[in-house]
Parts: structure tokens; sequence; C-alpha cells
């Protein structure tokens, strides 16, 4: 549990010492200081239980995640709170768990000079959920440039190839002049974008200076089962569709032959710019061996009804997956995936919010409803299933409020709720935050994809307005470097546990401030409505 321990604390240490942060927001009152600091002991201390090795990194579907579970169950009912799944407080959902055996598989490119073997999973590896073709033969390959299709802004990748019965090459990043948020909502859209236009396959690539989890560690965590609605048509692409990453040491191969070199291509996607799109020199070839096996795991849905007799069919939820990566290739002797920030602090700051809620003397006009998905880290397939088969009326569902490694570990001066451009709860969130001398900001990395990579997108694409509620920080400052830190060296890995330094009293104040948001959206005169220049105030765009 402690290895490595003190290389990754001093990373955090040294950029958190009071040189590097002179910038303050202002001071709390002693009253609100001494209650953040209790709030934020709760909240730590729930998220170290939650994250124990005993519930084994609380995989999809594993005896760890129902243990979890049931402990928030039983959180949910001492709060007071009513059930609101389809059996008590859990929504069941049907899963199937695919492996990809990689050493029963291929992956060979053939073109002027020969053919050659990618070696699976260190050059390559298969990152599909949802059904692969057996075998490929001698399959076209094409370039698309980012792989982004966007209506209404000019660039749309796909117009100026046929992608029809190739595997489309795409990197990572998008054209600087358009939103994060659009581009995030392309690439959350690619997969099937590309099925319908007849495409057999994606394969994506990233520049070295795009990569945020260590390639190594990306090979590990290939390895584990992908996980998958069950019900093919509940999935983005229903039918076999081939898809792989591969490595930018092994990228070159893709290109050779061709007009343009991955070298060249990495330097024009790391700078934003303009990419061409072209018919590449390479064909391919694969044999894919997987195995399958169904699993359930459910949904924790919980309601506080709301005292306006009107508005209390209308349900603002607060949502943060439980699940988390499990058990798996081992880092310095240590198998488990504890998932303490990502995502146990997110599940202790809902139920603290639950706790103000809920004890508070008056209750907010409208229903609050607390959802604590399975299956994030699979796609957000748990909150996937819960934005289209819904506990309440689908009509009642007015805003998502999201927690997903909210990352205490620098001091909270600034908030940057995603998506707040969007929809009219970025308002109610900018007012929300002055009243506590925290400046909102906008996401410092729009092309890591953040917006699409947690739970409030399923609500999103149902039409809901969301945010993603953050930690604030700019780049290039001391806190950049924390966080960066912090994801090169813990995240997704079993260093992200209960030992790990953090700082309570600033999650304390941070769930004050979405406590107050999400009473601010519970009891205002209307519902929040997305922006007309938004994207998403057009269904199905």
């Amino acid at each position: 549990m402690t290895h490595g321990r003190k290389v990754v604390g001093w990373l955090l240490t040294a950029a958190l010492t009071p040189a590097c942060l002179a910038q303050e927001r202002p001071a709390a009152s002693a009253a609100h200081a001494q209650a953040d600091a209790a709030r934020g002991a709760r909240i730590w201390d729930f998220t170290r239980t939650i994250s124990a090795d005993s519930f084994e990194g609380r995989g999809t579907g594993t005896p760890g995640y129902d243990r979890a579970a049931a402990l928030v169950a039983r959180e949910l009912e001492a709060l007071g709170l009513k059930p609101a799944g389809d059996r008590g407080y859990f929504q069941p959902v049907a899963f199937l768990s695919q492996r990809v055996l990689a050493a029963e598989s291929s992956v060979a490119l053939t073109g002027p000079g020969g053919t050659s073997q990618f070696a699976l999973p260190t050059e390559a590896f298969l990152t599909g959920r949802h059904a692969y073709p057996a075998s490929l033969a001698d399959v076209p390959l094409v370039f698309a440039g980012y792989g982004l299709s966007m209506p209404g802004t000019g660039h749309d990748d796909f117009a100026a190839v046929e992608v029809r019965g190739k595997i489309v090459v795409v990197i990572a990043g998008g054209p600087g002049a358009i939103s994060g948020a659009r581009k995030a909502h392309a690439r959350a859209e690619r997969n099937r974008q590309l099925a319908a236009r007849g495409a057999l396959g994606l394969i994506t690539l990233t520049t070295a200076k795009q990569i945020e989890i260590p390639w190594a560690r990306a090979i590990g965590l290939s390895a584990r089962p992908a996980v998958m609605l069950r019900d093919p048509a509940a999935r983005d692409v229903g039918g076999a569709f081939f898809s792989a990453q591969v490595s930018p040491e092994a990228s070159e191969r893709l290109f050779a032959g061709s007009a343009h070199s991955y070298a060249e291509l990495a330097v024009l996607a790391d700078a934003s710019a303009a990419l061409p799109r072209f018919d590449l020199a390479q064909r391919l070839s694969a044999t894919v061996k997987t195995t399958s096996t169904p699993l359930t795991s459910a949904n924790l849905v919980a309601v506080l009804p709301g005292r306006d007799p009107r508005l209390a069919r209308e349900h603002v939820v607060v949502s943060a997956h439980l699940d988390g990566l499990g058990v798996g290739e081992p880092v310095d002797g240590d198998a488990i995936y504890n998932g303490t920030l990502d995502n146990g602090i997110g599940v202790a700051s809902v139920l603290e919010i639950a706790r103000d809620l809920s004890r508070a003397r008056q209750r907010p006009r409208r229903s609050v409803l607390f959802l604590i998905p399975t299956a994030e880290e699979a796609g957000l397939l748990g909150s996937r299933y819960f934005a289209t088969h819904p506990t309440v009326p689908r009509t009642g569902l007015i805003a998502d409020i999201n927690f997903d490694m909210p990352l205490p570990i620098f001091p909270l001066r600034t908030v940057t709720p995603i998506g707040y451009e969007e929809s009219t709860l970025g308002e109610a969130a900018t007012t929300v935050a002055a009243r506590f001398g925290l400046p909102v900001v906008p996401d410092p990395l729009p092309d890591r994809n953040v917006f699409i990579r947690s739970d409030q997108y399923s609500f999103i694409r149902a039409g809901v307005p969301s945010l993603f509620m953050k930690f604030g920080f700019a780049k290039d400052t001391p806190e950049a470097a924390v966080e960066r830190a912090w994801r090169a060296n813990l995240y997704h890995s079993p260093k992200d546990d209960p030992a790990q330094p953090v700082m309570p009293a600033e999650i304390g104040t941070f769930t004050r401030y979405v406590s107050a948001l999400v009473r601010t959206v519970a009891d205002a005169p209307a519902r929040p409505a997305w922006h007309a220049r938004s994207i998403f105030a057009k269904p199905g765009s």
C-alpha cells in the first residue's frame, strides 16, 4: 500500500509550499472554517472507508462493489432518503464483460515495404466496448485528421474522405478555434457516426505530449475485461467494429509509403493546427479472439422529496459513480485499485450534500435525486442506463450536478463547473461561487475530453442541462503541476488509495458550495435551460 509514497508525497508537497501559493481567496469566517473542517473530516472518513482494501477496488459486477453498494444504501437510508430504484435503493443493470485474448489475437500491416506485425499489447491494444469482427483481411486504411464531424463549425473530417469499408485512423486533439465541449461531444459520437457511414473500425493515435497515463500503465489497464451493456441495441455500435490504440513509438508504421509522416502530423496536432486527410498506403489484417461473461451491477437511487406540491415532480440529480477498477495488474506489489479520489471521495461528497439538504429546516422546493451509478469506468454505462430508463418520469429530470475526482490536493481558490458555458446552470454556479469568494474559471485543458468522461454526459445526451464540478486551476501554475503529477503517478493505479496526502477542509468548502448550488437550482422559479447558442439545445446535434 505504501510503495512509492515518499516520491509522490514529496512531489505533491513541493508544489504546495507557501511561496508557490501566494494568492489566496478571501478568508472564510471562523465559523465557516470550523464547519468546513468538520465536513471535510466526515467526507474523508467515509472516503477512506469506502476505498479500503476490503472492497477490492469496487469493480463493476464484483462482490467488492456489491458490498460497497450495500454500505452506501445503508447511508442513504440513515439520512431518511426515500428509495427510488427498481428494487428499493437499487437499479440493477445487465452487462456483458468481454476480454480480448491478446496472445491469441494479431494485427498486421501490409504495404509497399512488405508485412509487419504489431506486438500486442505493447505496441497496440484493442480497446472496444462492443463486439469485434473475428477477422479482417487486407482492409484499406484512411487518415481522417482528428476524426471530428462538427456540423455548423465548418469542420468535418469525414466529409473529405470515403470511410465505407475502411478502418479510419485519427490522431487525438482538435482545431484550437472550436470549444472543448464541442470537440469532446464529437469524439463521444465518433464510433456511432463511423459505423453509420459504413466504416469497419477506428485506430486512435496519441502524441507523446498528449499522453495522460504513461503507456506502460495503459497497457496494464488494457488487459482488463471491457464491460458493455448486454443489449446490443443500447450500445453506441450494435454490430462488430474494430478499434485499437497504437503507441506513439509504433504509430509511424501506419504512414509508411504515404504522403505524410506521423512525426509531421504529431507536430500539427500538438499545435491544434489543421490536418490533412488522405488514404494510407498500408492495409490491415487482424484476428481477434475474445471471451465474454454476463454480469449484473446496480445503480443506487434515492430521493429527497421537494416541499412544493407543484415543483416536487421535477428532480435535480446529484451524482457520483461508485465503481472503480477493482483488482488488476500489480504496481509495486499492490494489485488493489482502491479508487480513493476516483471516486470514493465523490460518493462521500454526495452523501454530505444529502446530509445538508435532508437535515435543513426547510427542504428544497423541487425534489433532489441522489444517483450513485455503476460502470462509469466502463464508459458511463450505469448513468446511461438510468438516463434512458429513469425511475422517475423522464420529463422531471431537470439538471444533473456530477462529482468525479474533485481532487482536494491543493487549496480551493477557484472552481470549474465544466459545461457552465452551455446552460443557465452556469449562471447559477457563477452566482453562488461569488458568495464563496470563488471565481469560476474555464477548463484549462479542454482537449483532455473530461467533458465527456464522466456521468454528466449521459444526462447531456438525454437533453438534461448538466455540470461536472471540479476544483479550478490555470495552466502553468503550481496547482496545474500538482494535478499533472497526481494523474501521472496515482490516477488509475493502486496508489490512488487512502494513504495519499489530501486537504480535507478544502473538500469541506467545496461541498458546501455545491450544496448551496443544488439548493439554488432546486428553489429557482424556472428550471434550467440550454443557451440558444449551445449545440445541446437541439436534441441529436
